[in-house]
């Protein structure tokens, strides 16, 4: 019997395996969706992810940053939010004397960094040649794979995302709706030199945004209704350059369209992290509207939650263990996925009197001071 079982290989359920080995404990992870291996020549993945210097700080004390970083990742050190372009709020690592404000990097390669490490850790056993075919959840969780193989463990984790297979086998309910919004995610190649700035702009129809890559290589964000974005991801990709320009600002360098994927935008809360001996993590327990990049750093901090819970004390059983891990985290996502919906719903209210207050208030934030700081480190997960 093992320790643990977590089914789901990906950035937050490979970071759970690896800080778990790290603590002694002995691993079954289950994952038949690998990643592609790393090849510098490959163009970028359109999936990317903002990862905070509070992540960076979890994935290096994982012994993962190392990996990560010798691939490729773009810093980022300044960020910028407006409506108006004279009402906007800028922030700039310099200002707190820090080297950048977090990184964008291809989710792929986040994933593949943690299972390099992995590697180095003969308690945990990989299960990638075979899907799950039954769960039994309850104080003592089965594992069943397609191949007939069984897996009983202490514990199990759902870290399998949204759709969590683990999550309804442990019969947990949720709690929250899908958006009236999509969003389409645009891959560009730019001519100028690489950047080290990400911004979102506040539109009538949405929020557009911008994230830096490696090597000019650049991803845009374009929130719409379902049919706009429907209609925009079957242009042509000179046709949909044409409807960038025009739709989105002039801090948009000259560039060439080279991916395009839609994605709709959902906020899903459960009802419980833990039921039994069954415990969810990341987006199996908790996924936010993408407005603000959170998603995966709430996920990193749902694992720093859970390895501080279960280094304190070696009876991993024990329901107060469990219960102390759902304590430290549900409150806090549950903070985060209000604030993201007040912003959201604010920024899409297009009545003059808000849109007046929103823009002074963010004219404002740009010049006050300490309180500018706090959001800057807040952002930084610090």
């Amino acid at each position: 019997m093992f320790d643990f079982c977590i089914v789901g290989g990906g950035m937050v359920g490979a970071a759970s395996a690896l800080g778990l080995a790290k603590l002694g404990f002995s691993i079954a992870l289950i994952e038949s969706n690998m990643p592609q291996p790393f090849d510098r020549t490959q163009p970028p993945d359109l999936r990317v992810s903002a990862i905070s210097i509070a992540s960076e700080g979890t994935l290096n004390q994982l012994g993962a940053w190392q990996h990560i970083n010798a691939m490729r990742l773009c810093p980022y050190r300044r960020l910028s939010v407006w409506e108006k372009p004279n009402c906007r709020t800028d922030f700039n690592c310099a200002d707190i004397h820090a080297s950048h404000i977090g990184n964008i990097i291809e989710n792929r390669l986040v994933q593949l960094g943690l299972h390099q490490a992995l590697q180095t850790y003969p308690s945990v056993t990989w299960f990638s040649a075979t899907k799950v075919r039954k769960i039994t959840a309850g104080h003592s969780p089965v594992v069943e794979l397609a191949d007939g193989q069984t897996i009983a463990s202490k514990i199990l984790i759902g870290a399998d995302g949204a759709n969590s297979q683990v999550r309804q086998a442990a019969n947990i309910g949720t709690q929250g709706w899908q958006y009236a919004q999509q969003a389409l995610g645009i891959q560009i190649k730019t001519s100028g030199p690489q950047q080290d700035i990400t911004w979102q702009q506040f539109t009538p129809t949405g929020p557009v945004a911008y994230l830096p890559l490696y090597e000019g290589y650049g991803s845009l964000v374009w929130y719409n209704e379902v049919e706009k974005i429907r209609y925009l991801k079957a242009l042509s990709r000179q046709k949909l350059k044409q409807q960038i320009i025009l739709n989105f600002p002039q801090d948009l360098m000259d560039f060439e369209v080279q991916q395009v994927a839609s994605f709709p935008i959902t906020r899903m809360h459960a009802n419980q992290y833990v039921k039994d001996n069954v415990l969810l993590i990341g987006d199996a327990a908790h996924s936010i509207n993408p407005l603000a990049g959170q998603g995966v750093n709430l996920g990193f901090k749902d694992v720093a939650a859970l390895l501080d819970v279960f280094s304190q004390q070696p009876a991993i059983d024990n329901p107060n263990i469990l219960r102390a891990y759902e304590t430290a985290r549900r409150r806090e996502n549950l903070l985060m996925m209000s604030a993201m919906d007040a912003i959201y719903g604010t920024f899409s209210n297009q009545h003059a009197p808000m849109r007046l207050i929103r823009n002074l208030g963010l004219k404002m934030a740009n010049n006050s001071g300490p309180i500018k700081l706090r959001v800057m480190k807040y952002a930084m997960g610090l």
